[in-house]
């Protein structure tokens, strides 16, 4: 039987172990994920604050139980390999990636780590997943319908130029480039409009390129959807309003740089509901039991000013849809 001396004494070296044995474990590793895009920082400052909203709307806060890895393109289309490599080798848990592009060189550089669609149009054409409702493999997330928003943007804008007949399609093969050009048109011979595409793949092109779109006789232009054109669309917006043409963009970024109008999802609002497929991923699902989602809110934004330099009128019908206006 332990006599008390010695039973303080054992009790004391249990007490001074403790805390070294503690120390001694190391500190537990908190998940980390990380967010790719092929945008600037200053377009990409909205879209990476609602995700952060969205995973601290889910408990997830970032330096505390959660690391966000950021990697940003600044347009350079040539670095998306370097910095895809870069998360895949850190590694990250969760790969949120934001276009096509980026997806692309997801998709190429791991079939393992859980990828996250944040912004992105027609997945399934794409080869990204294998259906909306049953993805297959390691990519889910939030996608839209190219197709459905080419028929929206052309009769909007034919309800603002209504004698509008010839249509110029504005395109850049990056980024998916092509399967926006098809679905614009076949919506547009659905309206009965002709269309001739335009592609550009430099922005010292893009003056020339409008040049000879007055020239031609375009009444109208589309912007096709492209990391190209999100980096230069304050460019485009001021060669659009200067040859006085009417033009749709993609979204409403573009229109607070000059184009006329535009209609899509809200992508703010596609990347606050992506940090909930990251959730999900990081507490045991597998994306490729995760339903591809579709986006619940799109915007219609109007430029009245860019609309008075190029002498059209907005309908009242139309300026009382609209979600977000830039006045004169």
């Amino acid at each position: 039987m332990m006599n008390r001396g010695a039973f303080l004494a054992a009790a004391a070296l249990v007490v001074l172990a403790a805390p070294r044995a503690a120390w001694a474990q190391p500190p537990t590793r908190i998940p980390r994920v990380g967010y790719l895009t092929s945008n600037s920082a200053l377009a990409t400052a909205p879209l990476l604050n609602a995700f952060r909203d969205g995973l601290r709307e889910l408990g997830w806060l970032e330096g505390q139980n959660i690391a966000l890895e950021i990697r940003l393109a600044e347009g350079r289309i040539d670095e998306v390999p370097r910095l895809t490599s870069e998360l895949v080798r850190l590694p990250v848990d969760v790969f949120v990636a934001s276009g096509p592009l980026v997806i692309r060189a997801a998709q190429q550089a791991t079939a393992t780590i859980p990828i996250v669609m944040a912004i992105v149009h027609e997945p399934v054409a794409f080869g990204f997943v294998k259906s909306l409702a049953h993805p297959g493999g390691n990519i889910t997330g939030v996608a839209f319908q190219d197709s459905e928003l080419s028929t929206k943007r052309l009769q909007l804008l034919k309800d603002v130029v209504p004698r509008m007949r010839r249509v110029i399609l504005l395109w850049n093969s990056t980024g998916g480039g092509e399967t926006s050009l098809r679905a614009a048109q076949a919506a547009a011979q659905q309206l009965g409009l002709t269309t001739r595409a335009l592609e550009v793949k430099r922005a010292e092109d893009l003056p020339a390129a409008f040049a000879s779109l007055k020239t031609g006789g375009a009444q109208a232009v589309i912007q096709l959807a492209s990391p190209f054109f999100n980096v230069h669309r304050k460019r485009l917006g001021d060669l659009a309003a200067s040859h006085h043409l009417p033009m749709t963009c993609e979204v409403r970024q573009f229109v607070a740089d000059g184009c006329l109008m535009s209609y899509g999802p809200s992508f703010a609002d596609m990347t606050h509901r992506a940090a909930g497929y990251v959730d999900k991923i990081l507490k045991g699902a597998k994306p490729a039991d995760l339903p591809v989602e579709q986006p619940t809110k799109f915007e219609l934004a109007i430029n009245v000013k860019t609309a008075k330099t190029i002498g059209v009128t907005i309908p009242r019908s139309v300026l009382l849809r609209a979600d977000w206006v830039v006045e004169p």
